[in-house]
């Protein structure tokens, strides 16, 4: 075996140890998904190729998910790192690839804050606009708002950040289990098993088996965050132990929830009519099915649970990214200081990157096109950035058991899963690029057609860099596989 994970002396700037409890480190991941946002905005993306068979294109997602979980997990036992996405590739395939997987994390990070303060703009100033007249206009004040609370969050330290995060996913949860069971009541006879098959797939372009796989596409998207918990792993208590147990837990929990939610809205809105699901509304959560089951407090509590989601989801965002950023400031592929912790144990200097680049970000793209066109661009790039390092991961897992942890590989969990997770992100890849590999997927329009050569020129960039770094100091490469952890 390779005896290559070794304590790291981290020069007086280590974060701090055992800092995080699991129910933080399980939220971590759970707030990352934003279950109340992917129910209501992204999941819905997926109904309009499934119809009323939704369901069961949850199902194939969570699958699919379940399956990098697994690699996530595996690896996270032996592996905790606040680098995570690039040490695990690093020490699995290469520390080459590890590089450009943290290249990639790292547009991540650009992108990321942009896209979630640009959706807390949308959701606040569209449901004014909708109920009181307020104009649609303010949408950068509720953006800059949420940029600034998340960088308050972040600088007060791990502790309070992800406390508050369990609080913030909590909240949402109840909020929407509490409506789900209500209309689940209310549909009486009109609930049915068929919506877990193909019965009700009648999309006229993608019927049957073709409309359900095309949605579970598209469904993978509210699973992304799943395996954030994976970044703080340096300050959770006995990281080995709980970050692959809150990786499966998240996503098998809130797999869960949204099937529990998306048959909800199928029994309720009617399955076969849900092929029109956001037809006459971007946002029947809010507008529909709450005011179904609760009247005005329904929408209401909906509209704080999606206000809440996005909070939350920004937050614990924010704690991966910067403490991404800090592992690679700390092995010096970015400039040194940020490396660096303030008096709570938070890197500083990524906690006021990512706020000044979310600002910028998301002011541009918002006031040049519009906050939703900016969301939507900026959420585009996230799925070509996301899904190639989640096959990357299952590829990452197979071979570093075969390599260095023979004595514990096991044919399911180190090759089958593994193989079967980087084969089920393919289709997600070439959906979120715009790239019609499949019958199910189209050119995208402009801008988002922008999203997969930005990322492409993003990678070709990091290849330079790279090339740079392996003439003058090769050294700073083989650090991706440093994992700073305590003996």
């Amino acid at each position: 075996m390779a005896a290559d994970v070794h304590p790291a002396d981290t020069g007086g700037s280590a974060l701090k140890r055992g800092a995080v409890s699991f129910s933080g480190v399980l939220f971590q991941s759970i707030t990352f998904m934003a279950p109340a946002i992917a129910t209501a905005l992204s999941i819905p993306l997926g109904i309009s190729y499934a119809g009323g068979a939704a369901p069961l294109a949850v199902i194939l997602a969570l699958v699919a998910c379940l399956f990098a979980a697994n690699s996530i997990g595996q690896l996270s036992k032996h592996l905790p790192s606040a680098g995570s996405f690039y040490t695990f590739v690093s020490h699995g395939i290469h520390p080459q690839v590890g590089f450009l997987v943290a290249w990639g994390f790292l547009l991540g990070v650009i992108v990321g804050g942009p896209f979630l303060a640009l959706q807390m703009g949308f959701v606040v100033a569209g449901t004014l606009n909708q109920e009181w007249g307020w104009s649609n206009d303010t949408w950068w004040i509720w953006t800059v708002v949420v940029c600034l609370l998340i960088f308050a969050l972040g600088y007060r330290g791990i502790t309070a950040s992800t406390r508050v995060g369990v609080l913030l996913g909590a909240f949402e949860i109840l909020v929407f289990v509490g409506i789900s069971l209500t209309l689940i009541v209310q549909a009486g006879g009109d609930n049915t098993l068929q919506v877990f098959g193909t019965h009700y797939a009648n999309n006229p372009d993608y019927t049957g088996w073709s409309g359900v796989i095309a949605g579970s596409v598209f469904t993978i998207l509210a699973f992304i965050g799943f395996e954030q918990a994976a970044p703080i792993a340096e300050e959770a208590r006995e990281p080995r132990r709980t970050i692959p147990l809150a990786i499966i837990l998240a996503c098998l929990g809130i797999g869960v929830f949204y099937i529990l939610n998306t048959y909800a809205s199928a029994v309720s809105f009617g399955p076969a009519n849900m092929i029109n699901f956001t037809a006459d509304d971007s946002n029947p959560w809010q507008n529909v099915l709450a005011r179904d089951a609760w009247g005005g407090l329904g929408f209401l509590l909906v509209f704080l649970a999606l206000v809440n989601s996005i909070i939350a989801n920004q937050n614990a965002a924010n704690n991966s990214s910067t403490r991404t950023m800090f592992a690679m400031g700390r092995i010096r592929l970015l400039p040194e200081g940020l490396g660096r912790l303030n008096p709570f144990g938070s890197p500083l200097v990524p906690l006021l990157a990512q706020l000044v680049v979310s600002l910028a970000v998301a002011l541009f793209l918002g006031f040049y096109y519009d906050p939703v066109t900016g969301f939507a661009l900026t959420a585009t790039i996230l799925v070509d950035i996301f899904a190639p390092m989640y096959i990357l991961l299952n590829i990452a897992c197979l071979t570093y058991f075969l390599r260095f942890r023979r004595d514990e590989f096991n044919i399911v969990r180190h090759a089958i899963l593994p193989i079967l997770g980087a084969l089920a992100f393919i289709p997600a890849f070439f959906a979120g690029a715009g790239i019609p590999a499949f019958s199910f997927i189209t050119s995208l329009p402009r801008p988002l057609w922008y999203a997969g050569p930005a990322a492409a020129i993003w990678m070709v960039i990091g290849v330079v860099y790279l090339i740079v770094l392996n003439r003058r100091d090769p050294g700073r490469i083989l650090e991706t596989k440093r994992v700073f952890d305590e003996a």
